[in-house]
């Protein structure tokens, strides 16, 4: 058996190619600019947006939102907070990961949210 460790990089989403969206090392999932919807001006769809690329993603790797240990949720307007909590109840059914929630100005200024974080995924 190898102790080499694997470290596999995907794509891009956000048209950056020095920001890969997904960094597998080992067992952990690395997740990062994971945003859309900005063609409307509702937290509500650009959350949902957001968690639908997240899947879309961690379904490419083999795993599940239910792989996900740590989110990291940037929200441009804190007054958006309730509103963008409450979507975590559609997409999260079997426990909520670990969550940190801060607000940022973004590069888009159509964008209202963005996500990152952690899914552990063993493999055998």
């Amino acid at each position: 058996m190898s102790d080499e460790k694997m470290i596999k990089r995907i794509i891009t989403n956000c048209d950056d190619d020095t920001c890969p969206s997904c960094v597998i090392a080992g067992d952990y999932i690395f997740l990062a600019h994971h945003a859309g919807g900005h063609d409307k001006n509702d937290i509500v769809h650009q959350m949902e947006v957001s968690f639908n690329s997240l899947k879309s993603t961690l379904e490419a790797v083999g795993a599940t939102l239910d792989d996900m240990v740590q989110i990291n949720l940037y929200l441009k307007n804190i007054e958006d907070f309730r509103q963008a909590r409450d979507v975590f109840y559609k997409y999260f059914q079997n426990g909520f990961p670990a969550r940190m929630t801060t607000t940022t100005d973004f590069i888009s200024p159509t964008c209202l949210c963005m996500i990152d974080g952690i899914a552990y995924k063993k493999h055998n």
